[in-house]
């Protein structure tokens, strides 16, 4: 000791600093005012900020971040030195962001002869190396065949166990010459004495040849080399033991990895061809769906090269009548779970091709493989329209199976009428003409709802309130019902108008009604609900309805539909019901006439729980409007006023004319346009024009037309059997224009007209 100087000796830190690699940390710690500071090394093994040593840190952090195991001898080593131990010497464990490390710390305390201890340095040094070899080197001798041997430099002989001797094939003796010792190493290799003079620690692998038989053998060669003071020196201490099985194991572990290596490339040129010699679109993009990367094969279907789609965005590329929305793209969840679907493409001359795609999600990126499979979807669609042939061939049947049930009823009737009448027994007429009159009714329900079914029937659509339209329906529906069926009623208060026509809204809930209370054989509930619904559209389905609607729900606790049946519960004709007691039609024609108006319908149903039918209705932009109301009394005379009849089937046309007629009108009836334009031309009175559309030449749509340029105020009404374009009346018909649908009865001609007249 130097009195108070706080630094070691020369010999002392040159010591040090040859022991350990790295170079030591130099620390002080004034116990009286606790601050503990130390230069860059020491704040760079304890991992804290250089100014901060440098200007003091706490006596506690001489502590901070010690392994738990090491933290009790390291502090009462401190504390020794605190109560008047000179030396402090200790190797303790420190947790850092690098992991664990071992450290030694050696110091000094300056001691007061008064006071004591006032503050003690030292050096600290990074000794992790040494730990580790040290624990080879045991770990080893605990597996046996291990030799020691030790060198001290100032001689020429090594002082060696027998097990050395042994591993290198010599005689056991307890030195050997150095040169002898090295005499046995491969040419190529280093020395195994001296191989590092002025390294601290040696670690080395050599090829020896066995003294005794020649074999060639490899070594591992551990050591460390220290300050020999005893002569002046240095001194090697080391163990050397059999690799040999080691080595040849890592050479059969090159060869594999060479083997594996050779096949990786294989089956990398592989995919390179494979890239880009498919037929099929191979595609990276990124999270964005931004194209990374496309194969060769983009070129020939869709005529697009690698450098044309690199940087694009895929849904540049989707077809414009595809939604995007509607795309299923996987989501990055860490499942890696692929998703199908088909889309189309523009293709670069501005076409289009349908793609089915297979979009794997793995490592922030999209791999995606697409096969074009444009010819299927026109299979699609051919199978499609095979389909709707089916289904034509069953209405043609089904068609003529009813048809023939009821012109039975109607001509069997009226020939049974004309017999009466000609025996003179009118009495017997009555029922007859009954009979005839049911089963031509039938016949117009039937066509009503093929019409319906088609979405080819005029519809009036108008902004209407639909929780009054149930409410009206109730007591009808409960008589339909009957009484082991309950029925429930539940209407949002908050209901929008829904844009519909109120009597084919009647018929539709009525058919879903009596289709539930079939459903129920013995009893049950029929919920009807309303509600304001707003639809994101069915993925993949680009005709499914999106926005905002009105829904009609009707609920059965019925029986229930499996699969089978649910998926074909809209085609017409199909029915789960005996022959003669249901036509089959009563579904599409709910179906059709809600699709016509721009909404959708949607069933759900399992076998014993019941079924669920919802009708999704376009809500309007205006208020709801008062439905009509039904007219008291008989048909409304008129006075006298003249009505133009173009009809050019003789049998409708003397029908009209007839019941004009009897109502009061003076009537003139043509059978084409060609003779209305002439009438129309000319100076004759002229208060009503009624029309047919579907007409021989000019239509009544444009015979109207010709009137309106004639006589601009003379009202129209036009009769209509089936016309495609007059499906919705208010896309067709102008200022002054009403239509009735065939078939119709005399009364509701006559309002009309005289709705028309005065209005």
């Amino acid at each position: 000791m130097r009195g108070d100087d706080t630094r070691f000796d020369d010999d002392a830190r040159g010591e040090f600093a040859f022991a350990l690699p790295g170079g030591p940390g130099v620390w002080e710690w004034d116990l009286e005012a606790d601050r503990l500071s130390g230069d860059a090394r020491f704040a760079s093994l304890y991992e804290v900020d250089p100014d901060e040593a440098l200007s003091g840190l706490p006596g506690e952090a001489f502590f901070r971040n010690v392994h738990p195991d090491d933290a009790l001898r390291l502090r009462i080593a401190v504390a020794s030195v605190e109560h008047g131990a000179e030396v402090f010497n200790r190797d303790y464990r420190l947790i850092g962001r690098q992991g664990v490390r071992w450290l030694s710390a050696r110091g000094r305390a300056h001691l007061d002869l008064e006071r004591g201890a006032r503050r003690f340095s030292g050096i600290l040094m990074d000794i992790s190396e040494q730990k580790r070899v040290e624990e080879q080197l045991r770990i080893a001798q605990t597996a046996g065949g291990v030799g020691s041997f030790e060198h001290v430099e100032a001689f020429g002989t090594v002082s060696v166990s027998a097990q050395f001797c042994r591993l290198l094939g010599l005689h056991v003796a307890s030195a050997l010459p150095v040169r002898t010792i090295n005499g046995l190493v491969h040419p190529n290799d280093p020395p195994l004495i001296g191989s590092a003079p002025t390294e601290p620690t040696t670690q080395l692998e050599l090829r020896i040849r066995r003294a005794d038989t020649g074999e060639e053998r490899w070594l591992a060669v551990r050591g460390e080399r220290q300050r020999d003071t005893e002569h002046a020196g240095f001194r090697f201490i080391g163990v050397i033991y059999d690799i040999t099985k080691t080595k040849k194991d890592e050479a059969k572990l090159r060869e594999l990895t060479r083997t594996l290596e050779a096949r990786v490339e294989a089956r990398t040129q592989e995919r390179d061809r494979l890239w880009n010699a498919s037929r099929d679109l191979f595609a990276v993009l990124d999270p964005d769906r931004i194209i990374g990367s496309a194969n060769p094969a983009w070129k020939q279907v869709l005529g697009f090269t690698d450098e044309e789609l690199v940087g694009r965005g895929f849904h540049d590329l989707v077809h414009p009548l595809d939604p995007l929305a509607d795309i299923p793209w996987p989501a990055f969840d860490g499942t890696n779970e692929p998703r199908d679907f088909d889309v189309r493409l523009t293709a670069k001359d501005g076409g289009s091709r349908w793609i089915n795609w297979t979009v794997i999600p793995l490592d922030q990126a999209y791999y995606a493989v697409g096969r074009d499979v444009t010819e299927r979807k026109l299979l699609e669609e051919q199978l499609r329209q095979s389909q709707k042939m089916e289904a034509v061939g069953q209405l043609t049947g089904g068609l003529a199976h009813d048809f023939n049930n009821m012109l039975t009823g109607i001509l069997g009737g009226l020939d049974m009428v004309t017999r009466r009448i000609d025996a003179g027994r009118l009495s017997e007429a009555g029922r007859y003409i009954d009979a005839a009159s049911a089963a031509a009714r039938r016949a117009a329900a039937l066509t009503h709802r093929l019409l319906a079914f088609s979405r080819r029937q005029p519809l009036d659509p108008r902004a209407l309130d639909v929780n009054g339209l149930v409410t009206s329906m109730q007591d009808l529906l409960s008589r339909t019902l009957g009484e082991q069926v309950e029925l429930q009623v539940s209407l949002d208060p908050q209901l929008c108008p829904a844009l519909s026509d109120p009597n084919q809204l009647e018929n539709a809930i009525l058919n879903l009604a009596i289709n539930a209370r079939d459903a129920m054989p013995e009893g049950g509930t029929l919920t009807i609900e309303t509600a304001n619904t707003e639809l994101a559209g069915i993925p993949g389905d680009a005709d499914s309805a999106r926005g905002e609607f009105v829904t009609v729900r009707v609920r059965d606790t019925g029986i229930g539909m499996p699969p089978e049946v649910l998926a074909r519960v809209f085609d017409p004709f199909y029915t789960t019901k005996p022959l003669g007691q249901g036509t089959g039609l009563g579904l599409s024609m709910v179906y059709g006439f809600v699709r016509q108006t721009g909404g959708d319908v949607r069933i759900t149903s399992e076998p014993g729980a019941g079924a669920t039918i919802e009708l999704y209705l376009p809500k309007a932009l205006v208020e709801a409007v008062e439905r009509p109301r039904a007219h008291v009394g008989g048909a409304p005379q008129g006075s006298g006023e003249c009505v133009l009849i173009v009809e050019d089937d003789e049998q409708v046309r003397m029908l009209v004319v007839d019941v004009l007629g009897e109502l009061g009108y003076k009537v003139e009836a043509v059978g084409n346009a060609a003779e209305a334009v002439a009438i129309l031309e000319s100076s004759r009175r002229l208060d009503v024009m009624v029309s047919d559309i579907g007409l021989p030449g000019l239509n009544g749509r444009q015979l109207a037309e010709i009137a309106r340029e004639a006589r601009p105020k003379l009202p129209v009404l036009l009769m209509t059997g089936y016309a495609a374009a007059a499906a919705q009346p208010s896309g067709f018909l102008g200022p002054g224009m009403e239509m009735i649908s065939k078939p119709f009865a005399p009364d509701a001609l006559a309002f009309k007209i005289r709705q028309m007249v005065e209005g």
